[in-house]
């Protein structure tokens, strides 16, 4: 059964790997046996994750790329077939965008967090998806967000964004369905630099988690482990799924504090 979740002789791409998530994430495929392309802006991040897949005895290859522009997203999957010949799991990590209240979310900023978290995971999969079916198809998962699931104040064009995506994962499962697997994880609170404002207060980072079913924050490898298991032949019978790894979340557990109109 372990064997399942091995990626021996399989080739992956991470955005936005340089740090939190993304990093984890990278590493943790390379410990499966995987070679990973990672990529972000950071290059001394990337650079440490990239030892780190070394260590575990993998290959990585590095692209310094500004995955805000679809442009850069789409030729990951050349760097991809340059360095390894092959690419048989995508994952769309990188993303994001800054709360705000109601009346301060323009339409520009509604367009940025769409393109952000959706348009440039579409830009990666569709350039993906000739060289993942060269080698018989293959698995593609995009981070969402729990806020795609529940909702609070300050997080419309986030939660918008990170809906869309989800949304998309389901779509697109359909369509690529049998030889492309497309699954997504809705994360939780989890412990990273961008959560930085929580981990740094004890009383705000107690709230927190006393908010929170499991009583604690995530950690980036709770994520990575739900990555591994939808990268890897473990979870062969699913597509079109949104794994939610928040920790029991049904309300959110922190909250914007934004008064009534």
């Amino acid at each position: 059964m372990l064997d399942r979740f091995r990626l021996d002789g399989r080739v992956a791409v991470v955005t936005g790997a340089g740090r939190g998530i993304g990093a984890a994430t990278a590493v943790a495929l390379a410990e499966a046996g995987a070679d990973v392309i990672i990529a972000a802006r950071s290059p001394d991040q990337l650079e440490a994750t990239a030892t780190a897949i070394e260590a575990a005895g993998r290959a990585a290859h590095v692209v310094l790329a500004d995955l805000s522009d679809t442009a850069q997203a789409a030729r990951l999957s050349g760097a991809a077939r340059g360095a390894f010949g092959r690419l048989d799991v995508v994952v769309n990590n990188v993303g994001g965008a800054v709360p705000r209240p109601f009346l301060d979310t323009t339409t520009e900023a509604l367009e940025e967090a769409f393109r952000f978290n959706v348009s440039t995971a579409h830009a990666l999969i569709t350039s993906a998806i000739p060289l993942m079916l060269e080698n018989g198809g293959g698995s593609v998962i995009n981070i969402s967000s729990v806020l795609a699931l529940i909702s609070g104040r300050g997080f419309l064009s986030y939660g918008t964004a990170k809906g869309a995506l989800a949304r998309y994962t389901e779509l697109a499962a359909q369509d690529l369905a049998p030889r492309i697997r497309v699954n997504a994880v809705a994360a939780g609170t989890i412990a990273t630099a961008a959560t930085e404002v929580i981990t740094a207060d004890a009383a705000l980072r107690s709230r927190v988690e006393a908010a929170t079913p499991l009583r604690r924050l995530g950690t980036v490898d709770d994520v990575a482990a739900a990555v591994l298991y939808l990268a890897s032949p473990a979870s062969a019978y699913l597509t079109g799924t949104v794994l939610e790894v928040h920790g029991g979340l049904q309300a959110p557990n922190t909250q914007q504090p934004l008064p009534d109109l």
